[in-house]
């Protein structure tokens, strides 16, 4: 995965109804830790790393690049939306679009704050570089991500098979460029 392209960064944070989409900070670290630990959220993406290791490695401020929007809910991050140009996929399909990823704390879950912070990521996409579109890929069997790609207009490409399970590739099209 690469950069966006030409876009600047970091972007004003973005404001939605509940949330404020931001560079990360210091204050961070402890939340991108507990993300990337978490059984829960990592159940369809391989597993969750071992604590004592992502200790070590997270520095004190987690790396901001373009692309890696911080979820913040009155303060405290509670997840993470990706917006990445993969270089590299296991779909042609894919190659050379940007990818939307989002990982969200567990206590985050069921409550619409998923839907709305890609919603808005996603609207700063449009504006940022009109007429590009999004793919997203998820396993089949993750029903939630399948109902949030849904919500947010995803269309389906294709599914295949990897990592030992059935998984769908979508994607977004803004349906208009922005001026």
């Amino acid at each position: 995965m690469t950069e966006l392209g030409p876009v600047a960064w970091p972007p004003d944070p973005i404001r939605t109804g509940r949330l404020v989409l931001r560079g990360s900070e210091a204050r961070d670290r402890a939340a991108f830790i507990d993300l990337l630990a978490s059984p829960e959220v990592h159940t369809y993406l391989g597993g969750p790393r071992p604590r004592d290791g992502l200790e070590r490695e997270t520095p004190a401020a987690p790396e901001r690049w373009p692309g890696s929007f911080v979820v913040d809910l009155d303060g405290a991050m509670i997840g993470q939306i990706l917006l990445r140009r993969a270089t590299e996929h296991r779909r042609p399909a894919a190659v050379g679009k940007v990818d939307l990823g989002y990982l969200f704390l567990p206590q985050a879950w069921g409550f619409g704050y998923a839907a709305e912070a890609c919603a808005a990521a996603l609207d700063w996409f449009a504006d940022a570089l009109p007429g590009e579109p999004v793919v997203l890929a998820t396993q089949t069997a993750n029903t939630r991500s399948m109902r949030l790609a849904a919500k947010l207009g995803f269309t389906e490409v294709e599914r295949f098979e990897a990592w030992d399970a059935e998984q769908w590739l979508g994607m977004w099209s803004p349906l208009t460029p922005r001026d």
